[in-house]
């Protein structure tokens, strides 16, 4: 069963990452939510502390997390992020009353073209042998061109005392067609369900809705203003506001 790390008591919230992530990640933001309810971060397979496979699809992801639901108790808020995102929309698809209702950060259920493989090579390129604390990596990742802010990102990845990254590079690699992409799907999930995006961010248009709106007849559509991709943690404070006040209005 996939790692996951848990906070406080009440109703669940389930939280998945996006690609290249961890819980930890998200633990400032867990912290803060779990003074009213039970949340529970996952590491996602192939990252973390998290069991590595060979694959890496949006269903593997979805009945991973279904597994967790069951062993938690379902059914559950759930609120994931771009990869997590994908994740979790196919969850509430394939399994909808595990799902009690639905936060998708900054993605929709769409494929899209650009790659993600250069952070892999970045991440890869980081010689480890001299790194003795999560800033030298940040220094090379610089070097290498990766954004200040997601050199923070990665390298909460970084397990420096055994010099390694807690990523499954090989499969992640293999498998970023399918994680590009999304599923076809049959399944509707009639829940209530936020997709809640960046404002500076281009992953979720209005276009987008028309896609979206037959798989999921009551979403709703919000934006974080100032915020891109990342938007959980360029407007941290911004996006907690925003996931409590839905969650608890659909409470």
């Amino acid at each position: 069963m996939l790692n996951y790390n848990e906070f406080g008591e009440g109703p669940p919230l389930l939280i998945a990452h996006g690609l290249y992530g961890s819980a930890k990640n998200w633990g400032v933001i867990a912290k803060r939510l779990s003074d009213t309810r039970r949340v529970v971060a996952v590491d996602m397979r192939n990252h973390g502390d998290s069991p590595r496979f060979d694959t890496n699809s949006y269903p593997e992801m979805a009945d991973d997390l279904a597994e967790v639901i069951d062993h938690i108790g379902g059914p559950v808020d759930v609120l994931g992020h771009s990869m997590g995102g994908k994740a979790a929309m196919v969850l509430a698809l394939q399994k909808p009353t595990l799902v009690r209702s639905l936060i998708v950060g900054d993605i929709a259920p769409v494929p899209y073209s650009h790659t993600q493989i250069h952070f892999i090579d970045a991440m890869k390129a980081v010689d480890l042998s001299v790194v003795t604390r999560r800033s030298e990596a940040s220094v090379q990742l610089a070097d290498l061109g990766v954004d200040s802010a997601l050199q923070s990102f990665f390298t909460q990845s970084l397990d420096v005392t055994n010099k390694r990254w807690k990523l499954n590079f090989d499969a992640l690699a293999a498998d970023m067609d399918k994680t590009l992409s999304f599923p076809t799907s049959s399944g509707i999930y009639e829940g209530p369900n936020l997709f809640l995006s960046g404002g500076n961010s281009d992953y979720v248009t209005r276009a987008h809705r028309l896609t979206i709106k037959p798989l999921f007849p009551n979403a709703r559509f919000a934006k974080i203003p100032e915020a891109g991709h990342w938007l959980h943690a360029e407007r941290p404070r911004a996006f907690e506001a925003a996931v409590r006040t839905y969650l608890d209005a659909v409470s």
